[in-house]
């Protein structure tokens, strides 16, 4: 019981030591302030605050102040900021600090995430499928996007147009409905034309992720390993979370590095209905 008390009360003494550092960084993050700046405002050693930060907040203090320069950039970026403008209001230095910001937290760069689908010309519908109601996005050259929106496909196609704000749509079901038979009701190995609008290393993962047989799973790590990056296992997991093709680009045979069934955006318990599907047909 001793030992509980203690550790209890050391755990009040971190929390209280932890806000008082990210009241700090909070306010003097566009400064990137370092690791002794951090330490001194928690009234801790560099080491000691590192450690006990990284416990309570999930990410060093150094990724956290990367996550707070990346929101005010992607704002900054959303409002119709230049790169150089983001850039200024991430507290950087240069443009090559903003790009390297944007490829470790969405594998995109400045320039890509700031155009968001501009010239791009899409057909938008909603159809049944054996996974619930599905949204579909086609371009002239094929599919786009495939994504389960069961009940709401409005708020789907919501999703979906977040990715492109700039693009024009229209919508037509019966079009969908088509893709939908063309998808679920194909013969085995019969190809369906995909028009992918992604980033060369998004795409890449893409094209790893359809090397994955029917039936089977992998990991995030594998994927790096097959991509030829095997310390980019979190760029790995943005490129696969922003894969907009459910099922037809099996993002849902990635498993977590213990087995888990996480981190799957159209919902754990559908993941494991997909994966149980494919099993059984064999």
């Amino acid at each position: 019981m001793t030992a509980e008390i203690y550790t209890l009360d050391a755990a009040a003494r971190d929390f209280d030591r932890v806000s008082d550092a990210l009241a700090f960084l909070g306010d003097h993050w566009q400064a990137h302030p370092d690791l002794d700046a951090a330490a001194a405002a928690a009234g801790l050693s560099p080491h000691h605050f590192q450690r006990i930060f990284t416990r309570w907040v999930g990410v060093s203090p150094k990724k956290y102040v990367g996550a707070l320069a990346h929101g005010a950039a992607r704002a900054a970026l959303d409002d119709g900021a230049c790169v150089l403008d983001a850039t200024f209001e991430a507290g950087l230095s240069g443009p090559g600090r903003l790009h390297d910001l944007f490829i470790a937290h969405e594998a995109v760069t400045p320039g890509e995430a700031r155009r968001r689908g501009a010239g791009l010309d899409f057909v938008w519908g909603a159809a049944p499928t054996p996974f619930g109601e599905a949204v579909f996005l086609i371009a002239p050259r094929g599919l786009s996007a495939l994504a389960f929106a069961d009940p709401d496909p409005e708020g789907g196609f919501a999703d979906l147009e977040a990715r492109y704000p700039a693009a024009n749509y229209r919508r037509d079901d019966d079009l969908a409905r088509q893709w939908a038979e063309r998808i679920f009701a194909a013969a085995p190995g019969e190809p369906i034309p995909l028009a992918l609008y992604g980033t060369p290393w998004q795409r890449q993962v893409w094209r790893a992720l359809l090397n994955i047989p029917a039936g089977a799973t992998t990991t995030y790590k594998s994927i790096a390993d097959a991509v030829g990056s095997a310390k980019a296992s979190r760029a790995v997991g943005a490129a696969v979370g922003a894969n907009p093709v459910s099922w037809l680009i099996p993002c849902h045979r990635v498993l977590a590095s213990n087995g888990l069934l996480t981190g799957y955006h159209w919902g754990v318990d559908r993941k494991r209905a997909m994966l149980a599907y494919e099993a059984a047909r064999g």
